[in-house]
């Protein structure tokens, strides 16, 4: 039977959040909009009429096709050039879902969708659900026919690999974003020894280039080797404004709630630098540049008016 128009309409209506739900499962924007349109034609083919909770079903299908996504990626990850790290989201990007509460915002950060790349489907599945929106145990077993016991020893080992990987304490928004300011003052002017003092001794560098832009296939690590590979990314050249197709305009913006520069070039997102701040200073920056991850980050961008840049590189 054909969707009427107020089936649509409820499918609509859940797309935002079913949207947001894959995006942290999935860690892509592009996948995440893919997995929603495969839950609505799985809607448009189901006897609407019958489901009697159309959130909880539209959840399930949304999360199984998210969990079969998540195998195959592991898969293609084995095989991907370089690191392979999540598509950045700007602010204002609706997919970036709830930020009501402080584990809502985290479960979208940078850092945090890294790290569930450690966990195995069904954690992060169990994780998203019931970190960022708060779903029951009922619920989540319901979803993913497991038993609500289950479910709970799930999600405390999840939370548990998440918070080990974050050992520190990250600063407010506002302070981070500070930082971050007077980190890229520091890097246009050529010396290393500012850009050491503002980050941990341990910090590390990481880009993801996907093999079509050149990225370091290793993290650079510790602070000195960090500050030096800034430091040399923001140092005119030719080859470099001939790889993004001319001087890149320099915004601090923020990213997955998080303070984050990025590089536009002819209103083109063309990176977007990550930074986590900690109160013992930057600890790690994550760097996208792979531009299969970046249009949706252009298309964001293009919507809103960003102001004028911090400087021009290269």
């Amino acid at each position: 039977m054909p969707l009427t128009t107020q089936d649509v309409n409820r499918f609509e209506v859940a797309r935002p959040r079913l949207e947001a739900i894959a995006y942290r499962l999935l860690g892509s924007a592009s996948e995440a909009e893919d997995a929603v349109q495969d839950t609505f034609l799985r809607w448009q083919a189901a006897d609407v009429q019958r489901i009697e909770v159309p959130e909880a079903w539209l959840t399930k299908v949304l999360t199984n096709l998210c969990l079969n996504q998540l195998t195959s990626a592991r898969a293609r990850r084995e095989t991907y050039v370089g690191q392979w790290l999540p598509e950045p989201l700007l602010d204002g990007d609706p997919m970036l879902g709830p930020a009501d509460t402080a584990e809502q915002r985290e479960s979208v950060s940078y850092a945090v969708l890294t790290l569930m790349e450690r966990l195995a489907p069904g954690e992060r599945a169990v994780y998203v659900l019931r970190e960022a929106f708060g779903y029951p145990y009922r619920e989540i077993a319901e979803i993913l026919d497991i038993t609500e016991s289950a479910g709970q020893q799930i999600f405390h080992r999840a939370k548990k690999h998440i918070a080990d990987g974050r050992a520190r304490t990250e600063i407010d928004e506002a302070a981070a974003r500070r930082v971050v300011e007077e980190f890229l003052a520091a890097a246009t002017t050529g010396k290393t020894e500012p850009l050491v003092r503002l980050l941990t001794a341990d910090a590390i560098s990481v880009g993801d280039g996907g093999g079509k832009v050149p990225a370091r296939t290793k993290a650079f690590e510790g602070a000195v080797a960090v500050a030096k590979f800034i430091r040399g990314l923001f140092k005119p050249a030719l080859s470099k404004r001939a790889l993004v197709g001319g001087s890149p305009a320099i915004h601090l913006t923020t990213a997955n709630g998080g303070p984050a520069v990025v590089a536009v070039v002819d209103g083109r997102v063309v990176g977007v630098m990550c930074a986590e701040v900690t109160a013992e200073g930057i600890a790690a920056f994550r760097n996208q540049v792979n531009p299969d991850k970046l249009g949706r980050a252009t298309r964001v961008w293009a919507a809103t008016d960003r102001g004028e840049p911090l400087f021009h590189a290269f």
